[in-house]
């Protein structure tokens, strides 16, 4: 199976370690969606932009771990949608946005790039 990332657990990000079994498959960038920083980390809803992810093959059990971090307390869901690399799970963010700062360019790592 296959995850898509997009903030914390990209390469050289403070939750990497996460994906220490993961096998890296390539860069893609998502559209139909906006990326919003919530603080430490990101979060991706359905919009009108593209959001900078890397894609990842990983096992069932980094899927569980990634779960039990991602989907406790309703913070995000699960949702399966087409890359160049097969179809993979992306964590779609579902508290509202409107009070957190958009990142224009889509790019956790260049997240100076925010609108009010």
């Amino acid at each position: 199976m296959r995850i898509i990332v997009y903030g914390s657990l990209r390469r050289k990000q403070g939750n990497s370690h996460w994906m220490t079994n993961a096998q890296w498959l390539g860069d893609y960038r998502a559209e139909g969606y906006e990326l919003y920083h919530l603080g430490l980390y990101p979060g991706v809803v359905a919009g009108e932009g593209s959001v900078y992810c890397e894609v990842y093959r990983i096992d069932s059990t980094t899927l569980g771990e990634l779960d039990a971090l991602r989907t406790r307390g309703g913070e995000y869901k699960r949702e399966l949608i087409s890359t160049p690399y097969g179809s993979a799970w992306l964590y779609i963010y579902q508290r509202p946005v409107m009070d957190r700062q958009k990142i224009v360019s889509g790019d956790w790592l260049d997240r100076q790039d925010i609108s009010s």
